[in-house]
């Protein structure tokens, strides 16, 4: 019998992922958030055949994800433009690999729907942060790699990143970055971003982030102060432009 995930059978996740798992131990480890791995330990119960032996989480899957996806990525992008040097190469890869980008590839397949959390972390809608999200995304190409390779892992990616990377005509330019050289190139020295808010619980915070270049400024939120940085930034570069 088919193992059950989150309400979605084996074979209808596999569809959607477009990969037949021969360990599909796997796929249920990477669709598991460590919440209801603390939960199913808390209650001495094992997983069996629906969820990893032992309840683990997706955090070692996520590891294994994270390189494997950097990987591909960069020799995907070797591949694809031939003639660029690293300093070219590397904010494609970077965008490309980001938690954004991630996020955006999760919501694409629906991956919120199939994570396994907690009953009292999916009241506060934990499943659809960006930080889950985008390590169940990684944990699920981890899962790919272990289970059948490379060449797997590689099919996966090319095929959800695939318009993406057409998209990229010429190499992205972190929007913090471009603030910067914006300011530096007309004498007004460097963005000055300060933390106007931050409210939320500790599992799932938000930061209201200022920025300023001169007489300029413009604000935004993020689920951390990296991500509502590079938004402000780029709320502020779009104006400026």
């Amino acid at each position: 019998m088919e193992p059950i995930l989150q309400g979605h059978s084996l074979t209808a996740v596999e569809e959607l992922l477009g990969h037949c798992f021969v360990r599909p131990e796997l796929l249920a480890e990477a669709l598991t958030h460590r919440s209801a791995a603390h939960e199913r330990s808390g209650r001495g119960g094992k997983s069996g055949r629906n969820g990893p032996k032992g309840g683990g989480s997706n955090e070692r899957l996520e590891f294994v994800g994270d390189r494997v996806l950097g990987l591909v990525m960069a020799e995907w992008l070797l591949e694809r433009f031939p003639h660029e040097q690293e300093g070219a190469l590397g904010p494609r890869l970077a965008e490309l690999v980001s938690r954004q980008t991630l996020v955006g590839i999760a919501e694409g397949i629906g991956l919120s729907s199939l994570l396994s959390v907690a009953d009292s972390e999916a009241k506060a809608g934990v499943k659809t942060l960006a930080t889950v999200m985008a390590d169940a995304m990684e944990a699920v190409i981890g899962a790919i790699y272990l289970d059948s390779g490379l060449d797997a892992a590689r099919r996966f990616i090319r095929n959800a990143w695939g318009t993406l990377i057409e998209l990229q005509i010429i190499p992205p330019k972190d929007p913090k970055t471009g603030l910067q050289e914006w300011g530096l190139a007309r004498g007004l020295g460097l963005p000055v971003y300060r933390v106007e808010k931050n409210i939320g619980p500790s599992h799932a915070p938000r930061f209201t982030i200022s920025v300023r270049v001169g007489h300029q400024s413009a604000e935004a939120e993020g689920s951390n102060k990296r991500d509502a940085e590079r938004a402000a930034a780029s709320l502020l570069l779009g104006k400026l432009s």
